[in-house]
């Protein structure tokens, strides 16, 4: 079996292993490989996790790592990597710093460097740091020729030929000196939107709200702005939004609204809100935790021409019909495997810079 196999068979059973744990709770199953070693440890990183950054609560650690579990196929990653040719690769050492906003964000970069034949040195967000590495042992025991091609770093990056960066946009202007001189990925701040025409049904905008308000809006496919017609009437948006109105009882999420309804106040802006969620008329695309912007817009033409400028800015469109590449609403945080973040090719850039 060659590499490339062999790791898909590891990268299954660890979908497998992560079905244990889903959003309808967490149950041993039989047959799962070394399920004896791993089970109970991970039950108690999960806990970790969730006692390390008040925003990864339980649910949403779980929804995240179902995602992967759904992912994980062998058809799934077949499809994915059927397209690329991993012949003749040299291994080569490829740094990965990770963000920590979600639950396993840099786990898509880990895996691709992994599929892709080369060796991983991970240096991971402080707010995010107890379950990769676990994983990671068990895709060991999964495949023990990855013994020894994964390595977790706390100090300086040393000894690499690659790096893949992701992090702010200040962060990205340090990364993109310091790293000059290698082959790189250098991933910026992004968002997302949603263009609303007036027209969607409840189930629509009830699906909306989950990319708006999974992870407490914390990732870069949150949808964190509205397009909307002028005269665009919001109570058929808020009332889709109402079963998400418990947010409000998370401590963090809370405090960030009452501190944002605060600035808004003072500050003499124009905002709608419910009690849990605020609209601000707003150009900028990043908004702040409990606060959606919202622009108006004349016309299809015109709309569609600001996107296609702003494109640098914007991670994911959520919209119906409306523009080429849309997401469908709901389904900003289930990408696939080869949804690439920036719509950067991350394993042909492996392939063509690390050959």
């Amino acid at each position: 079996m060659n590499n490339n196999k062999r790791i898909i068979k590891a990268l299954v059973e660890l979908g497998k292993f992560l079905s244990q744990f889903s959003l309808k709770g967490i149950q041993q199953k039989d047959n799962v490989l070394n399920n004896d070693l791993f089970f109970e440890g991970f039950k108690h990183q999960i806990k970790l996790a969730q006692e390390h950054n008040g925003w990864f609560t339980h649910e949403n650690i779980l929804f995240a790592l179902e995602g992967w579990s759904n992912l994980l196929t062998d058809s799934n990653l077949n499809q994915w990597l059927d397209n690329y040719n991993f012949n003749s690769i040299e291994p080569r050492k490829v740094a990965i710093i990770m963000a920590g906003n979600i639950p396993l964000v840099g786990f898509h970069d880990f895996i691709s460097v992994l599929v892709s034949g080369h060796n991983v040195l991970a240096k991971q967000s402080s707010n995010d740091k107890h379950l990769l590495p676990f994983i990671a042992k068990y895709l060991e025991y999964a495949d023990s020729e990855l013994k020894g091609k994964i390595e977790f770093t706390e100090g300086k990056l040393t000894d690499f030929d690659t790096v893949i960066a992701t992090g702010s946009n200040n962060t990205a202007r340090y990364f993109e000196y310091y790293f000059k001189d290698k082959p790189s990925i250098i991933r910026k701040n992004r968002n997302s939107v949603a263009v609303l025409t007036g027209n969607e049904t409840e189930e629509q905008l009830k699906a909306l709200s989950e990319d708006i308000f999974r992870y407490y809006g914390l990732g870069c496919r949150n949808v964190s702005k509205l397009f909307v017609p002028k005269d665009y009437n919001f109570e058929k948006f808020f009332k889709a939004m109402y079963d998400w109105h418990p947010i409000i009882n998370q401590t963090k999420y809370a405090n960030n609204y009452d501190y944002n309804k605060a600035v808004y106040l003072m500050s003499a802006f124009d905002m709608i809100e419910n009690g849990f969620l605020m609209l601000k008329e707003d150009e900028n695309y990043a908004s702040p935790i409990a606060t959606i912007f919202y622009e108006n817009y004349d016309s299809i033409e015109q709309i569609i021409n600001k996107l296609e400028a702003d494109k640098e800015h914007i991670q994911c469109i959520v919209s119906n019909g409306f523009i080429d590449n849309e997401i469908k609403f709901g389904g900003t945080q289930k990408p696939q495997l080869w949804d690439y973040a920036d719509g950067v090719d991350t394993i042909a850039f492996l392939l063509k810079n690390t050959t």
